[in-house]
């Protein structure tokens, strides 16, 4: 609710700041003046008051208190103001005083990232426990200024007056970055940090090392940079690519130590922990490359040039386990933070199981397995940054064979490993691939630059809320907070690595710092319009789709097909043709969901101020006789798989043959297919014709069968036809079955999973995926 404030005539005379108390628990609702403020993360509260405090010649910064993070924040403010101004503030001793930005140590604040902000037209005090509050409220006035500030210098610089007190909903708020599959630069590892301080992110997991490439100076072992930072080519494309095709180019890069620690510096100062991930025991061909008695062959190997997993792993041998001590202490001399990252996921278990080492260390050890392995590998290395004073954090497969007793876990295959970590009074960071993997599409729009796969749109990774349900209280305190990721198989550069982030980067900012209760999409579409203006002055090249049109559609209930397009946004125009033609600012105006009665192709275009504005969106219905059907389905699909419903394979749209995670695709991780579809009365019908997804290396194969059957009474069925689904390497698989059958009342349809990968393929011993599309009955 609004709070409303009163103030009587003498003090507006006097202090010129009228206080509207406008609460950020309605402030999308709030009034015009309200429009002044487009922070992100959001606030928790926010008092809008009238007047500005203007930037001069004579403005000071004044710091009540030697604290060397006070100092810190207050360089940070005078930094801004430089290019904002063109002038330079040295902050200087000094607790009152006009025309001043004043910074206070608070000890009565209660959370150490916590700040008061109070901007009147005569000062601006910044209050905080800590300098890192007061360096988060330095954000927050900096995205009060105008974007032409970040572009300056200004003829003029004002800020509007404000009333703010804020604090993070998490201790951890974390950004990863791979630079083991592609190299980033010192300058733009610094970029990647500065835009993280922006959004007020507070963890930096650099991620090392890979099977492509080792990027960190080891002065004891020099041929990590000579050998394991380069690799003799680079995949040209998607792996799922067939034949794959490689660009002949060598690839190299590695920080050295000074610039390691010329990084760690640079994030310190932006009150940024860095933390460095070392890959073990998987993820580990580079290393293998440089020096091979790490792996359990010995056999030479050559720097991974394709992306997946490799069998390749350091195998637990008392060379490697010093190998990796050794690394360690170096690297701890580089990296103060309390955790270092071990990895510990997506290893492959092929070299231990025919390592006669392998084996009889496992008896020595009375280990049940190589997933017990695992554990006493991982279990091993925490003991020995435990003795140095560390902690460790790994991936949520270092569940698997029991827990090492202090790790903290990363929760990333969904949110179960996070729940059943937080269970054992472990705790956790949650970074599962549905909400918080920003290598994934973020579009429909057919002309996305390339990505690995999946659809993450910036709404669903809004949606995203940390804590889950089924935990007590006790257990909700170990969900330290949350992290993105970004894996760049394909980023290549800074300017995809931005797009990729931003502004995905920017809802997850507000999901670490901002109440659940008081964040609202559509607010956050509202800020985000302008902060994206904010992002373009910074030279950040933020993806813009929060204009491009969104469909979805809705079936499989015995009602038709209905089409509905997105987003709502004030001042947005949705128009649509449904002649496949491009629509105009005449064309048919979107105001609510609409039946498709035949087939067609729809086009819709976002339009604002008359002009189009974001991608188009262009849906082709081909009818056929199931389209209007009732489907169930025996077994649901992955919740992030789960397309528009059940009734995404019967709505008469194909999906991509590019992306499987596209909204026509329902996907199921170790389960048949089995779908039945009803009519009310008998319906007639010849052939069906089926889509599948085939793309291995990311686990996806096609079934092995399809058996069609027909029911008359709805109880008993016949089989009407069957059919093998033939392998191959087109990225879709398309199957017809003939019916022997021609009449019905029901029909179901029977599709068996492909089973377990075999050895030697990605994901080998794991159930492999089935991606089911479009099932045309004819």
């Amino acid at each position: 609710m609004k709070k409303l404030f009163l103030p009587c005539i003498f003090l507006l005379i006097f202090f010129a700041c009228k206080n509207e108390g406008v609460s950020t628990e309605n402030i999308a609702d709030a009034p015009n003046g309200l429009a002044r403020y487009h922070i992100i993360p959001q606030p928790i509260s926010l008092v809008e008051m009238q007047g500005e405090f203007k930037v001069t010649g004579d403005t000071k910064i004044l710091l009540a208190s030697t604290d060397e993070g006070l100092k810190t924040a207050a360089a940070h403010l005078a930094s801004i103001l430089i290019k904002a101004t063109g002038t330079t503030i040295a902050p200087a001793e000094g607790d009152e005083g006009k025309d001043a930005f004043i910074f206070e140590i608070d000890p009565k604040i209660t959370n150490d990232e916590g700040y008061s902000l109070i901007v009147t037209p005569y000062e601006v005090t910044i209050k905080a426990k800590t300098g890192a509050g007061a360096f988060y409220a330095v954000q927050t006035l900096r995205q009060l200024m105008p974007t032409d500030a970040e572009n300056g210098p200004m003829p003029s610089l004002s800020i509007p007056c404000v009333e703010i007190t804020d604090s993070p909903r998490y201790a951890y708020r974390g950004m990863h970055l791979d630079v083991g599959r592609h190299f980033f630069g010192v300058n733009d590892v610094k970029k990647y940090i500065d835009l993280m301080a922006l959004h007020k992110m507070n963890r930096f997991h650099w991620h090392l090392t890979e099977d492509q490439g080792w990027r960190i100076e080891i002065k004891k072992y020099p041929k990590l940079q000579s050998v394991a930072a380069c690799r003799k080519e680079t995949l040209v494309g998607h792996y799922n690519d067939n034949p794959q095709t490689y660009d002949g180019k060598q690839y190299c890069g590695f920080y050295t130590q000074d610039e390691a620690r010329e990084i760690v510096k640079y994030a310190a100062e932006r009150f940024i922990t860095v933390i460095p991930e070392i890959e073990m025991p998987g993820h580990a061909l580079a290393a293998i490359a440089a020096y091979p008695e790490l792996g359990c062959s010995g056999q030479p190997a050559e720097v991974g040039m394709r992306w997946g997993v490799y069998d390749n792993v350091f195998c637990p041998k008392e060379v490697t386990f010093q190998f990796l001590e050794d690394v360690l202490t170096e690297v701890m001399d580089i990296f103060p933070s309390e955790y270092i990252h071990i990895g510990g996921d997506e290893c492959p278990k092929t070299a231990w199981e025919h390592s006669k080492y392998c084996s009889d260390l496992i008896a020595e050890q009375k280990l049940k397995d190589e997933h017990e392995l695992q554990s006493y590998f991982i279990q091993r290395m925490e003991k020995f940054l435990n003795s140095k004073g560390r902690s460790i954090i790994g991936w949520d497969e270092i569940l698997e064979g029991g827990l090492a007793p202090n790790a903290t876990v990363m929760s990333w295959r969904g949110t179960d490993g996070g729940i059943a970590a937080a269970k054992q009074g472990h705790d956790v960071i949650m970074t599962p691939t549905d909400f918080c993997y920003f290598d994934y599409y973020q579009s429909q729009d057919p002309g996305e630059p390339l990505a690995i796969g999946g659809y993450l749109p910036l709404d669903k990774v809004y949606s995203y809320n940390p804590d889950p349900t089924d935990l007590t209280l006790e257990q909700h305190q170990h969900i330290l907070g949350v992290q993105c990721n970004l894996w760049t198989e394909y980023i290549t550069d800074m300017a995809k690595l931005e797009y990729m982030a931003y502004p995905r980067a920017c809802a997850l900012a507000e999901i670490a710092w901002s109440p659940q209760a008081t964040r609202n999409y559509d607010d956050f579409v509202d800020r985000l319009t302008y902060h994206l203006k904010r992002l373009e002055a910074m030279g950040v090249n933020a993806a813009k789709k929060i204009y491009d049109v969104k469909t979805s559609i809705k079936s499989g209930d015995g009602m038709g097909v209905e089409l509905s397009l997105s987003p709502k946004m004030d001042g947005l125009d949705l128009r649509y043709t449904q002649d496949g033609t491009l629509p105009t600012v005449t064309s048919i105006a979107y105001t609510s969901p609409f039946h498709i009665d035949k087939s067609c192709e729809v086009q819709a275009q976002g339009f604002k101020d008359g002009q189009p504005i974001g991608s188009p969106a262009s849906v082709k219905f081909n009818l056929h006789k199931a389209t209007n059907k009732v489907i169930k389905l025996a077994e649901q699909p992955a919740e992030k798989y789960s397309g528009n419903g059940p009734g995404s394979v019967i709505n008469g749209v194909m999906g991509s043959d590019e992306r499987y995670g596209g909204p026509e695709w329902l996907g199921f991780e170790g389960k048949d297919f089995e779908a039945t579809l009803h009519y009310g009365e008998p319906w007639e019908f010849s052939k069906l014709r089926l889509r599948f997804y085939n793309g291995k290396g990311q686990w996806v194969y096609p079934p092995k069968e399809v058996i069609i059957s027909v029911s008359d009474d709805g109880k008993t069925f016949k089989e009407a036809g069957r059919a093998s689904v033939p392998d191959g390497d087109a990225k879709v698989i398309e199957v017809a079955v003939p019916l022997n059958i021609h009449k019905g009342l029901d029909m179901k349809v029977e599709v068996k999973r492909f089973g377990v990968i075999p050895t030697g393929q990605q994901g080998a011993g794991h159930e492999a995926w089935l991606f089911v599309d479009e099932i045309v009955v004819e």
